[in-house]
């Protein structure tokens, strides 16, 4: 058996660790105990339909952040009340001017914005030059280009070069009380191309979710693919 190479495993190590992966297995059993078959686990894939996510969780006014270290949590409260317009967003106005009103990738707010953070010393999305950007910009024109003729956005696990664990790295969305999902930071592009494509279903991390949601068959209908072939 070849061995597995050094640096994959110290990545994925490094990733376990960010994540808290440890607190999010005990977050898995503890679930399974109380909701069976039916419980949220850390990481899941979830299936919401772009367009029904208008708004985002906002954290402030004492409540905490919510974000991927959390994934799986049911939590009770108001937390699910703070919420912000989503659709003034930087990264999906930009996408929106790029793959709808046909701009350049220079022209648009997240370019610029990118740019004057690297001139700042900074390396956004790795980013250290405009040549990087502008070649980060393009790739993305290719998934968006490729998305639309699949009629889906691929899994993460279907993505061998970035699949880490169940659905992690997949734009995360919160679950409320009602059902309604919420964005949460992470996978803004991804969710910008299922969006401005209007696809019937996008593949989503699930963040935290309130525990009326699981209670009235929310989680469950949010779980499956109706799009994604069976696997035999």
């Amino acid at each position: 058996m070849r061995p597995k190479n050094n640096h994959s495993l110290s990545l994925r190590i490094h990733r376990a660790v960010e994540a808290h992966v440890y607190r999010q297995v005990l977050r898995d059993v503890a679930n399974r105990l109380r909701y069976g078959k039916a419980a949220p686990l850390s990481a899941m894939a979830i299936y919401p339909r772009p367009r029904d996510i208008t708004r985002a969780y906002a954290r402030g006014n004492g409540y905490p952040k919510l974000g991927r270290q959390q994934s799986g949590l049911v939590k009770p409260g108001d937390w699910d009340q703070q919420t912000k317009v989503l659709l003034n967003n930087t990264k999906l106005q930009s996408c929106h001017m790029r793959w709808v009103d046909g701009a350049d990738w220079q022209e648009t707010p997240i370019y610029k914005q990118m740019v004057e953070q690297i001139q700042q010393g900074l390396a956004p999305d790795e980013c250290r030059s405009p040549q990087d950007v502008l070649a980060r910009y393009v790739a993305l024109d290719k998934i968006f280009d490729e998305t639309r003729e699949r009629g889906r956005l691929l899994d993460m696990d279907e993505l061998p070069r970035y699949y880490y664990r169940r659905a992690h790295g997949a734009t995360l969305v919160h679950v409320a009380r009602d059902g309604t999902c919420l964005r949460s930071g992470g996978g803004a592009h991804r969710f910008a191309i299922a969006y401005i494509l209007d696809l019937p279903e996008m593949p989503a991390q699930l963040g935290v979710i309130h525990p009326d949601a699981i209670k009235d068959g929310h989680l469950e209908r949010l779980r499956t693919s109706r799009l994604k072939a069976p696997q035999a």
